[in-house]
């Protein structure tokens, strides 16, 4: 048994549908979340601004004594996630990796799409891991920099959502693509919209299923789970402002959140 917690990191609260999952699958293992607040987003940021950012926050869970570090965060697992699992002292899962799985498995046209965050779009690891699994699939993608701003508003499923996301829709129409991946974990707030959008032809496909499972594979491979018999605990931590990631995070985690925590940007770098 390994009572030490898994660490989870996003930009903002996004990455809070992947700890959902993560809950439902691992109840017994303690988890610490931290959202970057005080700097979202991260999608319209260069890659290299992103990629350290990532190493801040993941050297600091490594202080902080976490077993696991799960990126839940497209663009940072897009930026950084070779730099972290080099050169941090412990696994490190990405989001990426089980959505171009999930996607090549579920394609029957061999055509993809992908809507994304800009840094993700331009990062290109999701068409390179894809290709490393089918080099027939082709992949189309279409960065969608509305589509965090319209779901963190007072009105995510608004007549602006649905408009953006036609507007984003229309060329992965085109190139007839009969599965997409939500390449941003916000993007599953709103996925009735994008299923209504697309049609029930189309596969959406989000990976906080399969990362879940990754991890718990890895945990038990590693020898690091907890007992399968307590309840575990989590805990919030944000460099941005807690009242608002209590008061919106509950959107997106779909359990009660009480207190959250605030990192300083310090912390993260000193622990860089």
């Amino acid at each position: 048994m390994d009572a030490r917690p898994v660490g989870v990191f996003d930009s903002g609260m996004g990455g809070l549908t992947v700890l959902h999952e993560l809950l439902v699958t691992l109840p017994h293992e303690d988890f610490v979340y931290l959202g970057d607040g005080a700097r979202l987003p991260y999608g319209p940021r260069p890659l290299p601004e992103i990629r350290r950012f990532a190493q801040e926050i993941g050297g600091w869970l490594e202080t902080q004594g976490v077993k696991l570090i799960v990126v839940a965060c497209n663009a940072a697992t897009s930026a950084a996630l070779p730099d972290l699992q080099s050169e941090l002292g412990l696994p490190v899962v990405g989001v990426i990796t089980p959505e171009a799985h999930a996607a090549v498995q579920s394609t029957r046209n061999r055509r993809i799409g992908l809507l994304a965050t800009e840094a993700t779009v331009t990062a290109g690891r999701y068409a390179a891991l894809i290709g490393t699994l089918d080099a027939g699939v082709e992949v189309f993608q279409v960065a969608c920099p509305a589509l965090v701003p319209l779901i963190e508003s007072d009105d995510p499923y608004g007549a602006a959502t649905v408009d953006a996301v036609r507007g984003y829709a229309e060329p992965l129409q085109e190139a007839g693509v009969d599965t997409v991946i939500l390449g941003c974990t916000h993007y599953p707030l709103i996925r009735p919209i994008l299923q209504r959008v697309f049609g029930r032809g189309v596969t959406l496909v989000f990976s906080a299923e399969e990362t879940a499972r990754e991890v718990a594979e890895t945990l038990a491979r590693k020898g690091i789970e907890n007992g399968a018999t307590r309840d575990g605990t989590y805990r919030f931590l944000t460099t941005g402002d807690p009242a608002t990631f209590r008061a919106m995070g509950a959107r997106f985690l779909q359990l009660p959140i009480a207190e959250v925590e605030h990192v300083t940007i310090a912390e993260l770098e000193a622990a860089a």
